[in-house]
């Protein structure tokens, strides 16, 4: 286990240095905005624009930038500046990191909550009436696109602007540094309605998942065996049934929480959430490479290392599993 890890470790820096050379190539190379151009302001002089180039390196062969770049990120952890405020870009990503995280895990929670039960009463009530009623829903679920179910939720529950406003705090997230974890009183009820709303269409993948995985897992041999040797009806499917059928649900529990930690940008957006998200999409529009560099470059870290986590934790779930 600890050599496969190790393998693992040494491969997830192989692809973060191949995503930030492809991130710095597609930058480079497709035609975007002139950073020098978008940092001068209105009606710039030309000798303006040459100077900030200058300034910002971006008068170097491209080759020459990503090895700068590549030196400063494996030897000092160094995400550059960005080319817009001249604010280190590591201390932009560590400031939102925050942010994201509890947006990401506290939504996780939510739809695990949600998702998982209804699965699995809806694979035991199997064409019953909760099932259609459960089932239903969750198409319903999926079918809403993020932002605008963001939006119809906090026009009907945010308090101050919504027709019932039962959510304190919606719409308002702190600007002020504190997050959930430092200050989760002050923060957590402005958390409250995007974590249902980024739960919403997850909780119903999810139940639908475990659904079709559950149904498939009761009709196994060793479950007719289960039973036959007198187990209680509720010990078959938990011990036995959800134990198996939950195992790929840890698949894409991994991958999707990697990409909610990586950026959430349409939650970010509707909910006002100082996020990784938003600060990708506000780097992306002005053409500042470095920042979006150690966005992606952070993304892939979360989706990489979780993806390891999910593998470590097969071994426990499944002891066929082998590394």
């Amino acid at each position: 286990m600890l050599s496969y890890i190790i393998r693992r470790l040494l491969w997830m820096v192989l692809l973060l240095v191949v995503i930030s050379f492809l991130t710095f190539m597609i930058f480079y190379l497709l035609p975007s905005a002139d950073p020098a151009v978008l940092r001068a302001g209105k009606q710039p002089t030309p000798e303006l624009v040459h100077t900030i180039r200058v300034t910002l390196g971006l008068d170097k062969p491209w080759y020459v930038q990503y090895w700068k770049y590549l030196d400063r990120l494996a030897f000092h952890f160094d995400f550059g500046t960005s080319y817009q405020n001249q604010v280190s870009v590591k201390s932009q990503i560590f400031d939102r990191v925050p942010a994201t995280i509890g947006l990401g895990l506290g939504g996780a929670v939510v739809w695990l909550l949600i998702g998982i039960p209804i699965g699995i009463i809806s694979a035991i009530k199997r064409g019953k009436l909760a099932d259609r009623l459960a089932m239903g829903g969750a198409l319903v679920m999926i079918s809403a696109p993020v932002y605008w179910l963001g939006l119809v939720a906090l026009y009907l529950f945010s308090k101050g602007i919504g027709v019932v406003g039962i959510f304190d705090g919606a719409g308002t997230y702190p600007n002020d540094g504190s997050n959930v974890f430092t200050d989760p009183v002050h923060v957590a009820p402005a958390l409250f309605l995007p974590w249902l709303v980024l739960a919403a269409s997850f909780a119903a993948i999810y139940a639908r998942f475990l659904r079709g995985n559950l149904i498939e897992t009761m009709g196994e041999d060793y479950i007719r065996t289960a039973r036959a040797k007198g187990l209680r009806e509720r010990r078959v499917v938990f011990r036995h049934g959800v134990r198996s059928a939950i195992t790929p649900i840890v698949t894409i529990l991994g991958l999707d929480l990697g990409i909610l930690l990586g950026g959430a940008i349409l939650t970010e957006s509707v909910f006002n959430i100082p996020g990784i998200g938003r600060l990708a999409y506000d780097a992306i529009q002005k053409s500042d490479l470095p920042t979006v560099q150690g966005t992606v470059i952070m993304g892939a870290f979360f989706i990489i290392l979780l993806n390891l986590i999910v593998d470590v934790v097969y071994a426990f779930l499944d002891p066929r599993v082998r590394y």
